[in-house]
């Protein structure tokens, strides 16, 4: 039973319960208490010991009733007043016997350990379905079961064909409960991987790619970029302030040194305080960046627990603030909700520039980081490289994203190469995970001071 709980733990990796050595080794302990006999006392116990929150409790519950499903097969007994004698070939053929008897118990066993030896659980992908299932199914033995069905076809007695008839009705029965074991294996193990590599796909996949996102990549992707957000969030609001190793902070020493006397037994170093991140995104939402602008505004959004203050701006032919908009709206849908305000004007980067400085440029100051987003495509208007730097003087740090190549900066009507000089960073960013690695990089250059 140890070696079916490791791969019940293996499985719950799978469907992304976390488990630990140690968790796994209490719940060896745990099981060894309570023992085998009484179904739902082991399967409460096991989860009271491996599952922390109410998702995991309910991937548990899912991952159990699958990994211990053991449905008897349905292969029918022989009929009654049937000769109990077989052929040689037949009685010298293990699992043609289990099959003419309709065993399923001894079937079900002995494709459990046919598993094992083709290692059926080692899958990872739908596509290994197909040639994992035969591999089991050799393991069974079911050549020797088609060689004795082709020979018992060429008998001439009545019996032969009747036996040829009643193998081959088993051997269907028996492919189709090896189907449904191999994708029960992939159920359990290979699911969730299937779907780590649907995602990692699809960080990679270009934000402004011709013919946009298919709906469905859309959610996903939208799920994806919650998840990133979170991992970088709980990543960066644990630390409040860092030690400053080295430097002593004498006045607190000497607070506590009083209790003992004036003798310094608490030694106090000075601190850093770990600063939250003051930031404003500016997003152009004309079509080709709309799509990026809506992932860079969820993921920034989704922050709430890093970020000190968050303020929102959109454009395409004018500026607007869209706080109001997000607070009102999901971020999902807050991009369409901007888009039929300031949706399908011609992009204009220098009165967007100007609508900014002139109402908002009181939101930037020392401790804030600005995010541009946009292709920096103004369609022959003057670009305003005055008000960009200005803004640049004002702000702790102007990043700009562009959901182009590098190579397109400066060609045709764009100005990014213009409006480079006055950006701290400047990178591309056409898909999530360059999004967010560039987040990341803000965070952290929010450094103790």
């Amino acid at each position: 039973m140890q070696v079916a709980l490791e791969d019940f733990f293996r499985a719950l990796r799978a469907s992304d319960v976390k488990i630990s050595p140690a968790e796994a080794i209490d719940a060896h302990r745990c099981v060894a208490a309570v023992g085998f006999a009484d179904r739902e006392l082991f399967k409460d116990a096991l989860c009271a010991t491996l599952a922390k929150t109410r998702d995991e409790v309910d991937r548990f519950d899912a991952t159990f009733e699958t990994f211990f499903d053991r449905k008897a097969f349905n292969f029918a007994p022989p009929e009654p007043g049937e000769p109990e004698e077989m052929p040689p070939e037949v009685a010298e053929s293990e699992l043609a016997r289990m099959l003419l008897n309709g065993d399923g118990t001894a079937l079900a066993q002995a494709m459990e350990a046919a598993a094992e030896r083709a290692q059926v659980g080692q899958i990872r992908l739908s596509t290994q379905r197909s040639r994992l299932t035969r591999k089991l199914l050799e393991e069974m033995g079911l050549s020797e079961i088609e060689r004795i069905i082709a020979a018992a076809k060429k008998l001439e007695e009545a019996r032969g064909p009747a036996l040829a008839e009643r193998l081959e009705a088993g051997r269907k029965s028996l492919i189709e409960e090896a189907q449904r074991f191999v994708e029960r294996q992939h159920e359990l193990y290979a699911s969730e991987s299937g779907k780590n590599l649907r995602e990692d796909l699809l960080a990679r996949k270009a934000l402004n790619a011709e013919g946009g996102i298919d709906p469905q990549d859309l959610e996903m992707m939208q799920a994806l970029v919650k998840r990133m957000a979170k991992r970088l969030a709980d990543r960066y609001s644990r630390r409040r302030s860092v030690a400053w190793t080295g430097h002593l902070d004498v006045r607190r020493t000497l607070r506590k040194s009083m209790g003992y006397g004036g003798m310094p037994f608490d030694i106090v170093f000075k601190t850093k305080k770990v600063e939250k991140p003051s930031i404003v995104a500016i997003c152009d939402v004309s079509k080709s960046v709309a799509a990026a602008a809506q992932f860079l505004l969820t993921f920034l959004y989704s922050l709430n627990e890093v970020v000190d203050r968050m303020e929102a701006f959109a454009f395409s032919g004018r500026m607007i603030s869209v706080n109001a908009v997000l607070d009102e709206h999901k971020v999902e849908t807050a991009i369409l909700e901007v888009l039929k305000r300031i949706g399908f004007q011609q992009t204009d980067y220098g009165k967007s520039l100007e609508d900014f400085c002139e109402q908002h440029l009181d939101q930037i100051d020392r401790h804030t980081t600005v995010i541009f987003l946009g292709d920096a495509r103004s369609n022959y208007a003057d670009p305003r490289l005055d008000l960009l730097a200005t803004i640049q003087k004002r702000s702790r740090a102007l990043i700009w994203l562009n959901p182009e190549q590098e190579s397109y900066w400066g060609q045709g009507d764009s100005v990014m190469n213009r409006y480079e000089r006055f950006c701290h960073v400047a990178k591309p960013c056409n898909s999530l995970a360059q999004l967010e690695r560039i987040i990341e990089d803000v965070l952290r250059t929010y450094i103790p001071h």
